[in-house]
């Protein structure tokens, strides 16, 4: 259900390039362009960050979709969508984080 969900709203967020900014928030984002776009998924990312430090689950879940829902934007916005993240997520898998982060720098 979760993953089926992403590629849900990846389907969503890719039509709303096609609508009408007036009648769609997404629309109007991408209307507004990439700065636009990154300047909401700052404001989330220090929402989730005070939710997270306020130490109420509730909040912090529905700052962290605010989040990710945004996140998601960006990526349509540039081509992508989250696939793309979870396929580079499958690749880091198992993957100690100090190897995976050795492994960039050459």
């Amino acid at each position: 259900m979760s993953e089926s969900i992403l590629s849900r709203l990846a389907e969503v967020l890719e039509a709303r390039k096609q609508a009408d900014p007036e009648t769609s928030y997404v629309a109007g984002l991408y209307a507004r362009g990439l700065d636009a776009i990154l300047k909401k998924v700052g404001e989330e990312a220090t929402e989730t960050v005070l939710a997270a430090k306020d130490g109420d689950p509730e909040h912090l879940v529905y700052e962290t979709a605010d989040l990710w829902f945004h996140t998601l934007v960006m990526l349509a916005h540039q081509g992508l969508g989250p696939d793309a993240v979870l396929d580079e997520l499958a690749r880091r898998f198992g993957l100690s984080g100090l190897d995976e982060k050795a492994a960039r720098s050459t």
